[in-house]
């Protein structure tokens, strides 16, 4: 007589469960404080180890207010439409890349620092080149993206989403600006990335939680200083940069507390902005 095969272990349990004797393998790698302070989110940390992509128009590679960047890749559509990641030989063909990264770089001066161009001159670009080179940049694994852009292309929304979620579950964190018009547009609107508007205080440390999203965090972007194309710089607006200010204490916090997941990394930025007391 044949003889039953034998019942697969946790067979009786709901899919995606958790099996009682699993659970010291999810024990939780962060030590938090009774209070969570500024001091403890990132203070000391210079942003080493982190490794940061900028996602825009390419970057001026050994601008003065930039310096070295770890690699820079252009992403192009050829002649069939086919999708190719190069290395990039023109850089920043705009100024708009060069800019996020020096405001990066004023931040976490000690960040890794890598170019995706998706913009080409004019700040203009298609929607499947800005799809393949953040899916690019999800898969190479980057501690944090900085995404200054969006797209009001609605067709879009649903791929778009599902990168941004599957960044999220690698533990890289998408960091996205609102559009400067009061238009839809996308990533910036899903709760898997961190959502940046701007606001005028000049403190580049001074950042607000928004309780009333989608927006969800405001950075100094009103009248900067930022690097721009021949090693210059320009006075400009927008919430193109403010975002870089978000991602540069993103990358700090990064490097003192590597472990942290995207839900706890915007966690400590709600506990820890301007207007939670976030001072210390």
């Amino acid at each position: 007589m044949a003889q039953e095969p034998a019942p697969e272990p946790y067979e009786h349990l709901p899919a995606w469960s958790l099996p009682s004797d699993a659970v010291e393998r999810i024990a939780m790698g962060v030590e938090w404080p009774e209070r969570v302070t500024r001091e403890w989110a990132w203070g000391g940390s210079s942003g080493k180890g982190v490794r940061v992509c900028i996602l825009d128009s390419g970057v001026e590679a050994n601008h003065p207010l930039v310096g070295a960047l770890e690699g820079s890749v252009a992403v192009r559509r050829d002649d069939d439409g086919k999708t190719i990641v190069e290395e990039d030989t023109e850089g920043d063909l705009c100024g708009h890349g060069t800019a996020c990264a020096g405001i990066v770089r004023s931040l976490a001066p000690e960040c890794s620092l890598f170019s995706v161009r998706v913009l080409g001159a004019g700040f203009k670009g298609s929607g499947m080149v800005l799809l393949a080179g953040l899916r690019w940049a999800v898969e190479q694994g980057y501690d944090v993206i900085n995404m200054s852009l969006s797209t009001t292309k609605a067709q879009l929304a649903g791929l778009l989403h599902e990168i941004a979620d599957s960044a999220y579950f690698r533990r890289t964190v998408l960091v996205a600006s609102a559009h400067n018009m009061p238009v839809e547009s996308y990533p910036w609107r899903f709760s898997s990335v961190i959502s940046v508007g701007s606001h005028e205080e000049p403190d580049p440390q001074a950042f607000f939680y928004n309780p009333s999203p989608p927006v969800e965090f405001f950075a100094r972007g009103v009248n900067i200083e930022v690097a721009w194309l021949g090693g210059g710089k320009i006075l400009s607006t927008g919430n193109s940069f403010a975002t870089p200010h978000i991602t540069g204490i993103c990358a700090l916090i990064r490097a003192k507390h590597p472990q942290l997941t995207p839900f706890q990394l915007k966690s400590v930025l709600s506990l820890t902005a301007t207007n939670a007391g976030g001072k210390e």
